[in-house]
């Protein structure tokens, strides 16, 4: 999508639920292309970083709370969601956005329920076909694939532990040759950073930034104790972090779990650190995902009364 933009070849966006102006890996970049849209409109709980950059933004509902639907977990584990309240002020479910705007714009669909929308789906998706809304509030929800109404659900997808009772072929899997990761290691960038989230955060923050939390830390890079002493650095010093794309300042924080030449950064903080500065936007041929885990970078200490400072600076090609 970003490489169409950059190509011209999109010109307008319509941002449901998402915050690309910082998710997204080489991050200034992707706020760059963004700005770059002739239109863009934003539908979201929460005035993001990107619905900033929109010509038009939609106030949306809660998912979990304020709107029926279903929800999908990592497991393939289909389960209903029920509204317990009236969303605030002019904030519309997500489906009653849509239909209106299908109807200003000369195509209106009506407004279905969230049922018969979902109705629609099992009657195009065959994994779904079985999921009607009562046997998942039977089942407390149900695994797909899930071909008919007398399908259990599918529990395990391949091997021997497929479950299907139904003569069918297992999941298909394709192996792919292994390849290193685009951002080489090398003497000037010699540490491999891998970013990731953590338990009690969410993606860039927006929803979980806001609420107090005993398990959170401070934004900081974590290194392995080897790499801290050949870096002369300890707990809390602050540090400059360098990739080929861009800098980011942050605290150091000694994790004994990482191997030497290994470095860890949180995702959830981007207003005080953007750490997708430094992230490469290469991407998986086969999957489109962003090789988040695998940027080269070289860690710089900051020499005190000179340099160090009690805040954070991110420095990067593109304006923020």
């Amino acid at each position: 999508m970003l490489e169409a933009m950059e190509h011209g070849e999109i010109t307008a966006l319509y941002v449901i639920g998402e915050n690309p102006a910082q998710s997204e890996a080489r991050s200034d970049h992707a706020r760059h292309l963004l700005r770059g849209l002739e239109f863009m409109v934003v539908q979201d709980l929460f005035m993001t970083r990107t619905a900033e950059l929109a010509d038009v933004v939609f106030p949306a509902a809660a998912g979990w709370a304020e709107t029926d639907g279903t929800v999908t977990s990592s497991e393939r584990r289909v389960q209903r969601v029920r509204k317990a309240l009236d969303p605030p002020g002019e904030a519309r479910d997500d489906l009653h956005i849509i239909s209106a705007l299908a109807e200003r714009m000369g195509r209106g669909w009506g407004y279905p329920t969230a049922e018969e929308v979902w109705d629609e789906l099992r009657s195009l998706s065959p994994n779904h076909a079985g999921m009607s809304y009562r046997r998942l509030a039977e089942a407390g929800g149900l695994q797909w694939p899930c071909y008919d109404e007398d399908h259990p659900g599918t529990l395990f997808l391949h091997g021997e532990l497929w479950d299907d009772p139904l003569p069918r072929d297992p999941a298909p899997f394709f192996p792919t040759p292994w390849a290193p990761p685009v951002d080489e290691l090398s003497e000037e960038y010699p540490i491999r950073l891998t970013t990731g989230r953590r338990l009690d955060s969410y993606n860039t923050g927006v929803q979980s930034g806001g609420y107090s939390s005993p398990l959170r830390t401070a934004v900081a890079v974590e290194v392995a104790p080897a790499d801290g002493a050949a870096l002369g650095v300890a707990e809390g010093d602050l540090v400059r972090v360098v990739s080929r794309r861009g800098s980011v300042e942050a605290p150091v924080m000694v994790d004994r779990s990482l191997r030497p030449g290994l470095a860890f950064m949180a995702v959830h903080d981007p207003d005080e650190v953007d750490v997708n500065l430094l992230t490469i936007d290469a991407w998986d041929p086969k999957s489109g995902t962003a090789e988040f885990k695998a940027t080269a970078v070289r860690i710089e200490p900051l020499q005190e009364g000179v340099e160090q400072r009690s805040g954070v600076r991110s420095v990067a090609k593109y304006p923020a």
